[in-house]
């Protein structure tokens, strides 16, 4: 054989070998990084699920879930009397609209529509 076509198999040859073995080291590199992708997600998982579990946990306390109720419920003990402080809203001082805005009623959405209705 010549040269020239010893060089041409062999070619054909590499490329043949390349080509056989870049399918599968794609798909390699490729499950490589979901695996990657797929440990941080597990470690994020068991990390919620450890702070779901300590909450389960705080709220296996009766005493916590009365404390939650109060808390988020505004619950009371029969004979308690609640109080509800309310803080000045911080309001800026009130400016006159300027024509094409529409200035924008006081009180509550029934107490306005009642208004409306009413006439007054």
């Amino acid at each position: 054989m010549s040269t020239t076509r010893r060089a041409a198999v062999v070619a054909i040859v590499v490329c043949a070998l390349a080509f056989t073995i870049a399918v599968p080291l794609r798909t390699y590199l490729s499950q490589r990084t979901e695996i990657r992708q797929q440990q941080a997600q597990q470690a994020l998982l068991q990390q919620t699920v450890a702070q779901l579990q300590g909450r389960k946990a705080e709220l296996s306390d009766p005493a916590q879930i009365e404390a939650e109720a109060r808390r988020r419920l505004r619950y009371v003990k029969p004979g308690e009397t609640p109080y509800i402080v309310q803080l000045p809203e911080d309001k800026a001082p009130d400016t006159v609209p300027q024509s094409g805005q529409q200035q924008i009623p006081d009180g509550s959405w029934y107490d306005n529509l009642w208004n409306q209705v009413s006439g007054g």
